[in-house]
Parts: structure tokens; sequence; C-alpha cells
């Protein structure tokens, strides 16, 4: 095996799923800008997430529409025009 291939760096990361609030504390590498103040009263490098196991409907069991960044309106506004060129 090659060695010094592998990230050295890790530390405590909270991870925070910003749809329903939930966080969960583990090791990473990952670099940020933002902290949290832990449960435990210590400061971790936070990473904001759009989607997590606890609002992924895989995971949960229910179809919750997500849209962040206003794909689905995109998507309609395209549907009703090719709908609209059908109708005519």
């Amino acid at each position: 095996m090659k060695k010094d291939i592998h990230p050295t760096n890790y530390r405590f990361v909270v991870f925070k799923d910003m749809s329903n609030d939930y966080a969960f504390l583990t090791k990473s590498t990952v670099d940020t800008k933002d902290t949290i103040v832990w449960e435990d009263g210590n400061e971790y490098p936070l990473v904001k997430l759009e989607i997590s196991h606890t609002s992924h409907p895989f995971f949960t069991g229910k179809m919750k529409l997500v849209d962040t960044a206003g794909r689905v309106d995109k998507f309609r506004s395209r549907y009703q025009k090719f709908q609209d060129k059908q109708k005519k």
C-alpha cells in the first residue's frame, strides 16, 4: 500500500441539516469558516447541509420537496410552455 496518501488532519466537526435543524458531531477533514457551540460547551467548525438522513425521503418514508434554488419553479415554467404549445 502507498504511504501518506490519507489525510491526517481529522478533527471534530458539527454537521447541521438546515431544513430541520438536526445536527451531529463527527470527525472530518472538511474546511469551513463557520463555527458553533455544541452541547458540551465547546466550539466546533460547522458544516451546513441542505439534506441529511433525517430529511431525505428515502430514509423518512415521506415525500418532501426541498427546493433551495428554484429548480422546481423553473421546470414548471418550462413545462407550462410545452403544454401551451400542444394546446395550440
